[in-house]
């Protein structure tokens, strides 16, 4: 066997008609001989933002003890697997998310703020205005290396114009991104559409070859068969089935898709019946296919920065399927009620059994000498509290993945009052080589995140 010091581009690309495919992490991309920390080809961080509305049943979420020894939760036990790759974090604030004098609209301020620690002007008109939210600033400096800056995703159908909440536009309630103070980027939730973006344009926006493809009902795949033909038969055995897996994964998420798209042709639409919102026609499918979209993104390095609203603020969502039949909104203000408590906690553990499947794919999905996961900063969280009172502070979060070797698990971790949720996306920046100087109302960086 002859061994050279030549490899494979880490941008290489499987090409075809209109279509071009990017690959994942393989070992020939690593140059002969050199140590992937010595080579600059070591596997980048990702980072994914994951935002559920509505509050959080703090007295169910919280665990009692601080440090290593902590106990699960009864909301937080579906992560129980994950242990030493998560942090619950308590004590972190988001001030400006109170009224501050603008009176109701709290589910709007907590959408608009969560990631941008900025207190949003009142307005249902065209002249929005809150602040940079850290997905995009860290999309500014990592887009630089990737097809795709960020994507944002949610499991909601949502509109950005008009007034959603006491006064304030629509878009502060119905996504958590903004690349500038009065730029909200929308949502996409069809997964059609995220896999498009992401596979389906290749080079060109000719319609007639993508009318061709449609037409012919051809997979993505059979464009690029010939060029990883050429690809695998130059490749070791190990990066044989490193291309051979990604390719399977990208025709079963296509089949997915294809066979949602048939069922929704051929639904019967009954105007009795309330359609769920979201597509697929279930919570469940739709988040399990939007994750495997989000793990093979970070996979093939198309983009390193994700935020998804699993739920918009002062969404309606009812859960059937765990036995709730109450609208999410209207539940969350219990006054206290312990039958409807009960129930919105189920709400609450349910969030964190579907967000625990992406957590299994991160971690089952192989990244240089680790996983996904390993290279991953996983947030979790919400700008509310309480929802029956509307408290946006010692709010609800979580981080999981270990951040390309930043950050260390395993721990509990309780800050002092008044420290700004801010302060924890300032400290992710500082971990990815990215250095704001301020987000939102930060004060500083956080502590304990790297501590053993």
């Amino acid at each position: 066997m002859i061994i050279t010091r030549k490899s494979l581009d880490r941008r290489l690309f499987l090409r075809g008609v209109g279509t071009a495919l990017a690959l994942p992490f393989l070992d020939a991309m690593t140059p002969a001989f050199a140590a992937a920390s010595k080579s600059g080809l070591t596997p980048p961080m990702r980072m994914a933002f994951l935002y559920v509305p509505n509050g959080i049943i703090m007295k169910d979420w919280t665990p009692k003890a601080v440090g290593r020894d902590f106990e699960f939760s009864k909301t937080l036990k579906p992560l129980e697997q994950f242990r030493e790759k998560m942090l619950v974090l308590s004590g972190l604030d988001h001030y400006t998310g109170n009224s501050l004098g603008d009176g109701a609209g709290d589910h709007a301020r907590a959408g608009s703020t969560w990631l941008t620690g900025v207190h949003p002007k009142k307005t249902e008109g065209a002249d929005i205005r809150v602040g940079i939210s850290v997905d995009q600033i860290a999309a500014k400096e990592f887009g630089k290396q990737t097809v795709l800056p960020s994507l944002e995703l949610g499991l909601d159908d949502n509109r950005m114009v008009g007034g959603c909440d006491s006064g304030y536009s629509c878009a502060y309630s119905n996504t958590i991104s903004w690349s500038s103070p009065t730029t909200p980027l929308p949502l996409e939730s069809n997964p059609r559409a995220v896999f498009e973006r992401l596979f389906g344009d290749g080079e060109t926006t000719d319609p007639a070859v993508r009318a061709m493809q449609s037409r012919q009902d051809r997979s993505i795949l059979d464009f690029v068969r010939a060029d990883a033909a050429r690809l695998s038969s130059s490749l070791g055995t190990g990066d044989r089935r490193k291309l051979s897996e990604y390719m399977d994964s990208i025709r079963e998420i296509e089949l997915r898709i294809e066979k949602v798209e048939k069922h929704e042709q051929n639904a019967v639409t009954l105007p009795t019946l309330d359609r769920p919102a979201g597509i697929p026609p279930t919570f469940e499918e739709h988040a399990d296919i939007m994750f495997d979209l989000m793990t093979i993104a970070f996979r093939a390095d198309l983009t390193r920065v994700i935020s998804m609203m699993i739920g918009r603020e002062g969404g309606n969502r009812t859960y059937r399927s765990i036995g709730v039949p109450d609208a999410h909104h209207g539940l969350s203000h219990h006054f206290n009620d312990d039958a409807k408590i009960a129930r919105l906690q189920k709400i609450d553990q349910h969030h964190v059994e579907v967000v625990a499947r992406l957590l299994a794919k991160l971690e089952a999905a192989k990244d240089g000498n680790g996983t996904l996961l390993d290279n991953s900063f996983v947030v979790y969280g919400s700008s509310l509290s309480d929802g029956n009172r509307h408290e946006h502070l010692n709010l609800p979060a979580f981080v999981a993945g270990g951040a390309a070797g930043k950050v260390k698990g395993g721990r509990h971790v309780q800050y002092k009052k008044g420290t700004p949720m801010t302060n924890l996306f300032l400290s992710m920046l500082d971990m990815a080589g990215v250095n704001p100087e301020k987000i939102g109302d930060s004060t500083g960086k956080i502590e304990h995140l790297s501590d053993l």
